[in-house]
Parts: C-alpha cells; sequence; structure tokens
C-alpha cells in the first residue's frame, strides 16, 4: 500500500528531461469496446448483428470532415462468423451512426416514421405559402 498523501513522482535512473515525448500520431488508432448501435447484416456472409453487441473495435478521428466543429469518427468491427470488417461512423447532424462500409443497416420502422413526417410538415408548409386563402386565414 501507498501513501494516502504522496506529494513526490517518481523519476527512473535513466530519465532525461532534454529528451522529449514521443509525438502521437494523427492517424493513430485507438482500441476500445463498444456495442453496435444499429442492427445490421454482414454483406459478406449474411449473419444479422443485433443492436448492442460487444465488440472490440478501432476508432479512429474521420480526417477532413467536421459537423459545427465537432469530430467524426470511424469505427472498425469484424463480423463475428467471417471476420469480415465492417466499418462505420458517427453522424452528428442527425444525432445517429452511418453505415460505411461491410454492412447494411437493416430497416428500421421508427425512422421512415420520422423521415415521412418531416416531410409531410414541409410539403405543409410549402402548400401554406402558396394557397392565398391560407395565408389569409393565419
Amino acid at each position: 500500500m501507498s501513501e494516502r498523501k504522496v506529494l513526490n513522482k517518481y523519476f527512473p535512473p535513466d530519465f532525461d528531461p532534454a529528451i522529449p515525448r514521443r509525438k502521437q500520431a494523427k492517424d493513430a488508432q485507438h482500441k476500445v469496446r463498444l456495442m453496435t448501435p444499429y442492427a445490421m447484416r454482414c454483406e459478406t456472409c449474411g449473419e444479422y448483428i443485433y443492436k448492442g453487441k460487444k465488440f472490440n473495435a478501432r476508432k479512429e478521428t474521420v480526417e477532413g470532415e467536421t459537423y459545427y466543429s465537432i469530430k467524426i469518427f470511424r469505427f472498425y468491427i469484424k463480423c463475428p462468423r467471417c471476420s469480415a470488417e465492417i466499418t462505420f461512423k458517427t453522424d452528428p447532424q442527425n444525432t445517429d451512426y452511418v453505415a460505411e462500409h461491410g454492412a447494411s443497416r437493416n430497416f428500421e420502422p421508427w425512422r421512415e416514421e420520422r423521415i415521412a413526417g418531416e416531410e409531410s410538415k414541409l410539403q405543409k408548409e410549402l402548400e401554406e405559402e402558396n394557397n392565398p386563402m391560407k395565408a389569409l386565414e393565419n
């Protein structure tokens, strides 16, 4: 056990403060443990990977892509059956993830309902702008 209030730091005998520390590479990939954010199907073997399955993944920052200065990350996972590489990246604009390579996203009806609701709202606003009687009512 160590002391509770340690004020000193250990410096190894071969430590030389004149030697600079190692710099991190910009395109470095980090190993992370994640759960799949959506249900997907592997395009190589057809294996269904359900939402919430845990994977050891590699994470990297996508160079040249940002959304209002928010970094976009790319994740690499392997299919549990055929070990094919599957990639997806974050989509901060829609607060979601985008399947990039190796897998296709399964159909999710609530996503279609949201998109259809937004389209009908835009169509209704456009109709109100073009209809003179609706303009008089408001």
